[in-house]
């Protein structure tokens, strides 16, 4: 499925790229570890490009048209691209999922920011929700419930993101916090990006971030038992790992301006003991009624994706919308 040199690089990748997936991934099996990490490093270098690169529109754009090759199975001639449509084929995955990823780029892309929690629920389902419902399908969980699950996971781990980059995302120009939150406040956005500190405003901002990020956790935990019993333990390390992150948040009292949250080796390999242990209890456990819970509304489409098995479907017109508006951006003439 996948050319052992390129299934090396994106072990580098992510080795190097992203330290708390790669921990994490050690608990797959192989047969799911394998082709996560590639889905993984072709996310990660997509990511990596819009928010480093200086031109985010062309990088959006460029995604998209490697994107688009991917699915007509003739990828870039690149070690993620050809390992994500190794992927792509193996495990028939439904272009929606990847494409709401791209639509969550391309927000980043325009500077998008977000008045409201569903608004940011609505970033964390595209830029995070999406790989979790990518997982479930390599898993070969197409189940509707176990998926909305799955988001949920993505959605917490999202928030912990946010929480935790507060300080360098407000460096960068960059704000994800509920703006009425902000304004409950008495905090006007481009006050605090203008000078990023931890006022008391922000400090609460985080932590209703990382309360909200909790409850999306425990609904999640209720999905590991509709698992595979062998991706159990990997799962439940991701939820820890991350989780995590969010408590080093805490303990700085959230504080994640002057300051940005890091777990340490013993941490994560505490987590990945806790994860194993916890898998096996689960085997024994009766599934929890919150696995039948109806999706959170900004995963739905997700949801719906994901379980109807359909490989490809045209774009939807929010993607179009702001794919078309990211390409005149970018060819625009100077002064015109």
């Amino acid at each position: 499925m996948i050319a052992a040199a390129d299934m090396d690089w994106c072990r580098d990748a992510i080795r190097t790229g992203s330290l708390s997936f790669h921990a994490a991934s050690r608990l797959l099996p192989e047969k799911v570890r394998a082709p996560a990490l590639a889905l993984y490093a072709f996310c990660r270098i997509a990511d990596d490009a819009v928010d480093e690169g200086d031109d985010k529109a062309d990088a959006v754009l460029t995604l998209r048209d490697r994107l688009a090759l991917v699915y007509e199975g003739r990828p870039r001639n690149a070690p993620a691209d050809r390992a994500f449509a190794g992927v792509v084929e193996a495990f028939e995955m439904p272009s929606a999922l990847p494409e709401a990823l791209l639509e969550g780029l391309a927000w980043d892309a325009i500077g998008r920011r977000y008045d409201t929690l569903s608004g940011v629920l609505d970033y964390s389902a595209r830029v995070a929700a999406a790989v979790g419902a990518m997982m479930c399908v390599l898993m070969r969980v197409r189940d509707a419930d176990a998926l909305a699950r799955a988001c949920d996971l993505g959605l917490a781990m999202q928030l912990t993101n946010i929480a935790r980059d507060v300080g360098e995302d407000a460096r960068a120009g960059r704000l994800y916090l509920p703006l009425d939150w902000l304004r409950e406040g008495g905090l006007a956005a481009e006050d605090f990006l203008a000078d990023p500190q931890p006022t008391a405003v922000i400090r609460r901002s985080v932590a209703r971030l990382l309360s909200q990020a909790d409850r999306l956790y425990l609904r999640a935990e209720a999905g590991v038992a509709a698992l595979p019993a062998a991706c159990r333990p990997g799962i439940y390390a991701a939820r820890h790992i991350y989780d995590g992150i969010g408590g080093e948040v805490r303990r700085a009292g959230y504080d994640s301006i002057t300051r940005r949250a890091r777990t340490g080796r013993a941490q994560k390999l505490g987590w990945l003991a806790l994860s194993m242990v916890r898998a096996g209890v689960t085997v024994a456990m009766p599934k929890s009624a919150v696995l039948h819970a109806a999706p959170a509304t900004e995963v739905a489409f997700l949801v719906q994706a994901a379980a109807r098995h359909a490989v490809r479907r045209p774009r939807s017109d929010a993607l179009f919308n702001v794919l078309a508006q990211l390409e005149a951006r970018d060819r625009a003439i100077p002064g015109q």
